[in-house]
């Protein structure tokens, strides 16, 4: 049987999957966001994925982080899952740019102080 990732695992798939959208979306317009439906889409998929992975952490780790907004980030994953027909991009959109720079500097700080507790 497969052993379940731990937070240390969940974190860093956080850190890719925001790093993903990173690339995906440097040096592009809202307007080529919103026309691409690609790349809109993957955004979308990496930010279910950090939803995921968020909802999947240790109540520890989400009570000793609690300046993160968890509940959020696992509410807009589910958002996208359940209500993907009515997704509006400009919430998409304005999530990358201005929530995700916060949340990976975040996350950064959280790998780097459970790196320093190994």
């Amino acid at each position: 049987m497969r052993s379940k990732p731990g937070d240390n695992a969940r974190l860093q798939h956080i850190h890719d999957a925001i790093r993903e959208i990173e690339n995906y979306v440097k040096a592009i317009t809202f307007e080529h966001f919103s026309d691409n439906s690609m790349m809109l889409f993957a955004c979308i998929k990496q930010l279910e994925i950090i939803g995921e992975a968020s909802n999947h952490l240790s109540d520890n780790i989400k009570g000793q982080y609690e300046s993160v907004e968890w509940r959020q980030i696992i509410g807009l994953r589910n958002i996208f899952v359940h209500e993907y027909f009515g997704i509006d991009k400009h919430i998409v959109w304005d999530v990358i740019q201005n929530d995700l720079p916060h949340f990976r500097h975040s996350i950064e700080l959280i790998i780097e102080e459970l790196n320093k507790q190994i």
